[in-house]
């Protein structure tokens, strides 16, 4: 019989003592494994996904509602902020890029976002598959997105109102695919893009309309700068110099072209049309400490920094994170504690077999590495029966958060996983290692005559 042998008929003699310790390691690898994970996950995500925004400009509310729900898309928007007010931002000379985002439906759980072409250069991203949407109804999708629904270029989806499952669909409005975005490893991979006028038109908000309205006032105003023209030259009758005629018309002309442009400029900032934010990259630092207050001061509107309120955000969830830590560390020591008491007990139990042993030939050290081995194999069985409780955990998790905040890769195996499974080998060791010194000090001759 070999080490190994011997060793498991040796702990499988004392099933209680074996199973508590094997579980309390495995509870403690497992906390500790998915604490590590979904922590270090969720930092990667916010460091991915505002890398290249600067600052977000939206409805007031909360800053961090507003970064959470334009930039990680795991909340409601605050709002919505007109159209003819981002646009004033857009060309600002402290703005280098700035991305209008309306945000509103969803389709299975995955966000859809009415932009423009500058969200990708923002995202650093570019179609992989097909081209980018060039009319209203057309989407881009992610990667995830593609994979998670099966979704090819040429299907058609329904859009659902809201931002999470279970929306009142908009049936009449269907969405045609038309490309599919490379994998950036961001939120780009889980979201859906097309036009803003796109998300206004499913929620019968006019956008192209007023070009419709705009050439119906522009006729009408032609027609009244037409007959005031006539009414002045039948007044101004006995004008006779044909070059001044000429210069009159043109004039009046000139004038109606004026007055057509006014009336559109006034339609266009009169016609209600928002989006929910706009993500801003700056044009130089300066921008960092103007920008903000200029906002904060002159608009109905707010400002937040993605860098600041992540930073907040994650300071918040640190404290938790490290208190479950300090919880699990101290679950594994007890998990030691339990193999220390298990061990030590059953070495009482055992010495006669540990003496027998001896008298056969087996050497000092082979009852040494028989207890040691014990604790390190009742620790590797909780270790990764631990690591199956914690991929069984995230998995779980992943379920529970919104498809455009999917962002733990529940099945992949992180290399400090093992470092977890190594520390709780060595707690293994050194709880093992007083009852390891017990028996390596077995004296045949006290046991067998019973002193």
């Amino acid at each position: 019989m070999n080490t190994l042998q011997i060793v498991w008929k040796n702990i499988s003699k004392q099933t209680g003592s074996t199973i508590l310790s094997i579980l309390l390691t495995a509870f403690g690898v497992a906390i500790l494994c998915v604490l590590s994970i979904t922590s270090e996950s969720f930092e990667k995500q916010l460091e991915n996904n505002s890398k290249n925004i600067d600052l977000v400009i939206g409805a007031k509310g909360s800053p961090l509602q507003l970064i959470l729900s334009s930039v990680y898309h795991i909340d409601n928007p605050t709002g919505n902020i007109p159209l003819a007010e981002a646009e004033k931002l857009q060309n600002n000379p402290l703005i280098k890029l700035a991305v209008p985002v309306s945000l509103g439906d969803n389709y299975r759980g995955h966000r859809i976002v009415g932009t423009d072409s500058s969200f990708l250069t923002l995202y650093e991203t570019k179609v992989l598959q097909g081209r980018l949407f060039q009319k209203d109804y057309e989407v881009v999708i992610g990667t995830d997105v593609a994979h998670k629904q099966k979704l090819k270029i040429g299907d058609h989806i329904h859009s659902s109102h809201g931002l999470s499952k279970g929306g009142h669909s908009h049936d009449d409005h269907p969405f045609t695919v038309v490309g599919i975005l490379a994998h950036n490893n961001n939120i780009t991979d889980n979201l859906i893009l097309t036009s803003l006028s796109s998300v206004w038109d499913v929620h019968g908000i006019a956008h192209d309309e007023h070009h419709e309205e705009l050439t119906t006032e522009e006729l009408q105003a032609k027609e009244d700068l037409a007959e005031t023209r006539d009414a002045y030259l039948h007044h101004h009758g006995e004008a006779t110099d044909e070059e001044h005629d000429h210069a009159h018309e043109d004039d009046q002309s000139a004038d109606s072209d004026r007055v057509v442009k006014s009336i559109g400029a006034d339609m266009i900032h009169s016609s209600g049309l928002e989006i929910t934010a706009l993500l801003v990259q700056y044009q130089s630092p300066a921008a960092i400490a103007v920008l903000p207050k200029f906002i904060a001061q002159n608009t109905q509107m707010q400002a937040a920094s993605p860098a600041i309120e992540s930073a907040r955000l994650f300071s918040l969830l640190g404290v938790g994170i490290d208190s479950l830590q300090i919880l699990a560390y101290i679950i594994m020591a007890i998990a030691g504690l339990s193999v220390f008491i298990s061990l030590y007990n059953a070495l009482k139990q055992r010495k006669y077999d540990l003496a027998i042993m001896r008298a056969l030939g087996a050497s000092k050290l082979k009852l040494f590495t028989l207890v040691i081995f014990e604790g390190m194999v009742i620790t590797i069985i909780g270790g990764f029966l631990g690591l199956l409780f914690a991929h069984i955990a995230l998995y779980y998790i992943s379920l529970q958060t919104s498809q455009s905040a999917d962002f733990i890769n529940t099945f992949k195996l992180n290399p400090i996983e093992l470092i977890f499974v190594l520390l709780a080998c060595i707690i293994g060791i050194i709880s093992a290692l007083i009852p390891a010194i017990k028996a390596y000090k077995t004296t045949i001759s006290h046991i067998l005559s019973g002193n």
